[in-house]
């Protein structure tokens, strides 16, 4: 009898192995349906919240009438949001760990401009604690005071309540009827500084040579390898364009708290003055320069809000719909505007190849969002909305023959600009048939730079030792890192970088109808804001996206 026979006969232990493997079987049968059920009964859950947040047909967010819209973001402001996934939001939240999330500035401009005419919403209440608003994205804080000050033609009131107010954060306050400030708050204003960390003397303590390779007088990112201090050019770049910034946020805030002239720069540069007069009192010192109208803690801010629209059974205590609910509840905006003009933007900084919107500008991404609005036969113009510090050349020009094929197909592209549309953020708004610009809007920038390290001298120290042989003369460039940069290699990299440079010199050139000497002149990598930008005809025209979206439609 064979091995195989013996094996197929019937014996206990074959039933017992088989009864077995039928109890496996049926339970990874119930397993499977368990984890189907869980599935389904998941996707059900979040299908209920998707609809609750679009207003579909599941549980609908509601707006209490005579309430106050509670701009209350928890995150920080930007252009473009990162795609949120719902199952990490929702563990988060089940977990109490939920992150400071990316707000949308275009969503809570829509929200404020939405509860002007609404009537549900009696007025607004700024509660800004959560959100944090970069020193770089000015233009964007200025953009929602903008809408603020529109929403109070309504006739409706805005009140500001905190316990504090970042630099940021009060610009927005400024537009309020009322600002309470918390009895042991504060309201410091330090102005815009650009500061770095300078690593000269550190690289040569740790035997690191850096190489670099830029055009440009003022294209300063590369300094700090190879200085231990800011430039003389740099300095004046920098003082220059943050100077022009704080003189626009003091005239805004003078303007709306209806402030003397030169009051915040007394506030700001005589502090310590300011400071003693209210004994050390930080809120005190607030109170006292006008910057806000009354100390409460939060309950008397509670008690204010109860006062103005009403009790409520709700945490806040008051009538109220927060910024997220009432976003839900009014739905995605609507194109029937302008059904004929495409948005797309590039948000970020400009890489190679694809990206996801709200980490980075991903050149092949934006290109194929412009050629979508290439072959729509609805779209009859494009409006670009750049918010970048530049990046990667390669993908700039990838994105700029977008921009250059709608041109030629005669669909026009006027460019918009965020807080940042710089070095290749400029390069892709060239080409532009306009250019809109925010007065705060850092632009310009021209110039390309490299930078590259090595390591030999640290591994010499160490006792690490590179050679070898190759074919050509650019062999060696497999040795550098832990090997020396070779003067021919070194060669190449500046050659292609002065090339990268006329061919920035010539994108604008022929963009912007300038002559290249010209160009030369207002680039060598230097910063300008939107403002100084239009005097230097960089840009056409001041304004936010809503003027530049006009511009397209005519």
């Amino acid at each position: 009898m064979s091995v195989a026979e013996e094996e197929n006969r019937p014996s206990v232990w074959g039933f017992i192995k088989g009864f077995g493997k039928l109890i496996i079987g049926i339970l990874l049968i119930l397993q499977g349906v368990v984890g189907l059920a869980m599935i389904l009964l998941l996707i059900g859950l979040f299908s209920g919240a998707s609809n609750f947040m679009a207003g579909g047909s599941g549980p609908v967010a509601s707006v209490p009438s005579e309430a106050a819209l509670v701009i209350n973001p928890n995150g920080v402001l930007v252009e473009e949001a990162e795609p949120v996934d719902p199952f990490e939001q929702a563990f988060q939240q089940v977990y109490g760990a939920e992150e400071p999330s990316q707000i949308e500035v275009g969503e809570v401009a829509r929200a404020i401009r939405k509860a002007a005419s609404d009537d549900r919403i009696k007025g607004v209440v700024l509660d800004l604690g959560s959100l944090y608003i970069p020193e770089i994205s000015a233009s964007k804080a200025h953009y929602l005071a903008a809408a603020l000050d529109e929403f109070k033609k309504s006739g409706k009131k805005v009140y500001a309540v905190g316990d504090y107010y970042s630099q940021e954060q009060y610009l927005l306050a400024s537009r309020a009827d009322e600002i309470y400030l918390h009895d042991k708050g504060s309201v410091v204003l330090v102005g815009y500084a650009a500061y770095d960390g300078y690593v000269k003397s550190f690289l040569e303590k740790i035997l690191v040579t850096p190489h670099v390779f830029r055009v440009g007088t003022f294209k300063a990112a590369v300094e700090p390898f190879l200085r231990d201090d800011m430039s003389p050019e740099a300095k004046e770049a920098n003082l220059a364009f943050l100077g022009s910034m704080w003189s626009s946020y003091k005239s805004s805030v003078e303007s709306a708290r209806g402030l003397q002239s030169g009051a915040v720069d007394r506030f700001s540069n005589d502090f310590n003055t300011v400071l003693r007069e209210s004994k050390g009192d930080l809120a005190k010192a607030a109170l006292n320069a006008g910057l806000v109208d009354k100390l409460a803690n939060r309950i008397e801010q509670r008690k204010a809000m109860v006062a103005a629209f009403g009790e409520s059974d709700d945490d806040a205590g008051y009538k109220s719909v927060d910024l997220s609910t009432y976003l839900a509840a009014i739905g995605a905006e609507k194109d029937g505007k302008n059904p004929n003009i495409a948005i797309v933007t590039a948000a970020g900084t400009i890489v190679d190849g694809e990206a996801t919107p709200g980490t980075a500008a991903g050149g092949d991404t934006v290109a194929a969002n412009l050629k979508r609005a290439l072959e729509d036969d609805q779209v009859k113009a494009v409006v670009l909305r750049v918010d970048s510090p530049g990046g990667s050349a390669f993908a700039s020009e990838i994105i700029r023959d977008g921009v250059l094929e709608l041109k030629e197909a005669g669909k026009p592209v006027v460019v918009s600009m965020g807080s940042l549309a710089a070095s290749g953020g400029y390069w892709i708004s060239a080409p532009g048939d306009e250019i809109w610009a925010s007065p705060t809007t850092v632009t310009g920038s021209i110039g390309i730079f490299a930078f590259f390290p090595t390591f030999e001298r640290a591994a010499e120290y160490w006792g690490v030792n590179v050679d070898g042989v190759g074919t050509t003369n650019l062999s060696s460039i497999y040795a550098a890192g832990l090997g020396p940069l070779e003067e021919n290699i070194a060669d190449v990299f500046q050659q292609s970088v002065e090339s990268g440079y006329r061919d920035f010199l010539d994108v604008v050139s022929e963009g912007r109808g300038l002559d290249a000497d010209y160009v030369d002149g207002v680039g060598q990598g230097r910063v300008w804001i939107g403002e100084q930008a239009k005097g230097l005809k960089l840009v056409d025209n001041l304004g936010d996206i809503d003027e530049a979206v006009v511009a397209a439609a005519k």
